[in-house]
């Protein structure tokens, strides 16, 4: 599946790595709706570190259709809700 991070680019992750990127997103959903903000900056940071180092980046020239795409590292609660679906940042 080919990811885009706002602001950074995209990566090819495979299928094998959504489990432990759905807890991080369970997580993230969780304290948006606490209204954590703290743990929501850090949970932010720890899914979107996990998609860069399990993924592979694609060139800077590639366009590829993104399967999903991440808000980057310092958007905001509100801006985050807003891409926000049923399942959270990430399907499953």
């Amino acid at each position: 599946m080919i990811v885009r991070i706002m602001g950074e680019g995209q990566v090819k992750l495979d299928d094998a790595h959504f489990t432990e990127l759905n807890k991080l997103d369970d997580e993230l959903l969780a304290e948006m709706e606490s209204g954590d903000d703290e743990g929501f900056r850090r949970t932010l940071g720890a899914l979107l570190d996990a998609v860069r180092r399990l993924g592979t980046p694609l060139p800077d020239d590639a366009l590829e259709p993104s399967a999903l795409i991440l808000p980057s590292p310092d958007a905001s609660l509100d801006e985050v809700r807003e891409m926000l679906s049923d399942d959270g940042l990430i399907p499953g």
